[in-house]
């Protein structure tokens, strides 16, 4: 009786034909502010290329900036090489033209929280992208399904809520929509395991985990120092030495950008409508004089061209 001869298949199993194809390799960011940025430099830091595209030349250009001092920063901490830097830089690329997402795997919304903009802007993307592209939506207190509702893939939507600073934080929410897939899911999983995020799944809920258990914590500090009972400097030194927090929670609001803050405690407390969530004046005082933190070097404290606090 012949014997039958083993292939090598038989042994490890047929290697799918779509495995390669189901490889997330080239990333776009749709807007290139402070989130955008640091999921940008993430993303390039793991070795696959991004693109990231804004509609403003002058924001392109002071995006483009403030990267690049934002990694000569960390070589001057001696925690990034030049030629670490270098090679982060090569892998970005910076356009004005929506259009050029068309060869794109995944593409990630981080634009301002506001649900017509992000309507808009998906409605747009869809018309443009590979039928099979990935899109996600870095919000943190919008509803995903409403979002995706202008779309004929929302089946292939999901949210990814970074932390910021992104190169830094290495957690993201991953927030599954009514329709979104179960293959998304695993892709983005995947994908969040390569540019070295721990990927926490949860509910499509306003605020998710992060957002709706840090504001009240902020809002809590912005009235005790509204109501005179201590400094800003004293509020944040009592949480990092009580709590041990690494940073107080008046400048980790200022290193979020106020107008930012001011955002997510509107949206909560229209959507919850819990006093918690009720901005505090004074934070709304700060965002109207553009007193936006960090970025404007002036919030709940005062800060050098390298974010730090200014004594």
């Amino acid at each position: 009786m012949e014997e039958k001869k083993l292939k090598l298949e038989d042994l490890l199993g047929e290697t799918p034909a779509t495995e390669n194809k189901d490889q997330i390799e080239y990333v776009a960011i749709i807007g290139a502010g402070v989130m955008g940025q640091g999921i940008a430099q993430t993303i390039a830091s793991s070795g696959l290329d991004v693109i990231i595209i804004e509609k403003d030349q002058k924001n392109l250009e002071l995006a483009k900036e403030k990267i690049q001092n934002s990694m000569r920063y960390e070589i001057e901490r001696w925690a990034m090489t030049e030629s670490e830097m270098k090679s982060i830089l090569s892998r970005i690329r910076w356009s004005l033209d929506l259009e050029e997402v068309a060869e794109c795997d995944l593409i990630i919304e981080a634009i301002v929280e506001n649900y017509q903009l992000k309507r808009i802007l998906f409605k747009k993307l869809d018309e443009i992208a590979n039928p099979e592209t990935i899109f996600v939506s870095n919000t943190s207190t919008l509803s995903l399904t409403e979002i995706a509702e202008v779309t004929n893939r929302r089946d292939k939507i999901i949210g990814m809520h970074f932390l910021n600073p992104v190169p830094k934080v290495p957690l993201v929410e991953l927030v599954k929509g009514m329709d979104t897939s179960d293959d998304t899911v695993l892709k983005s999983k995947k994908f969040a395991r390569k540019i070295g995020k721990t990927a926490i799944e949860v509910y499509e809920y306003p605020g998710f985990v992060t957002t709706r258990a840090i504001v009240p914590l902020l809002n809590e500090a912005m009235h005790i120092l509204l109501e005179g009972i201590a400094s800003a400097k004293d509020i944040d030194i009592a949480m990092k030495l009580g709590y041990n927090f690494k940073m107080g929670p008046l400048e980790l609001a200022d290193s979020m950008g106020l107008d930012e803050v001011l955002t997510w405690m509107e949206q909560l407390w229209k959507k919850l409508g819990e006093p918690r969530y009720r901005p505090c004046p004074l934070l709304r005082k700060l965002v109207r004089e553009r007193k936006l933190g960090k970025k404007s070097k002036e919030g709940f404290f005062k800060y050098d061209d390298d974010g730090n606090i200014i004594e």
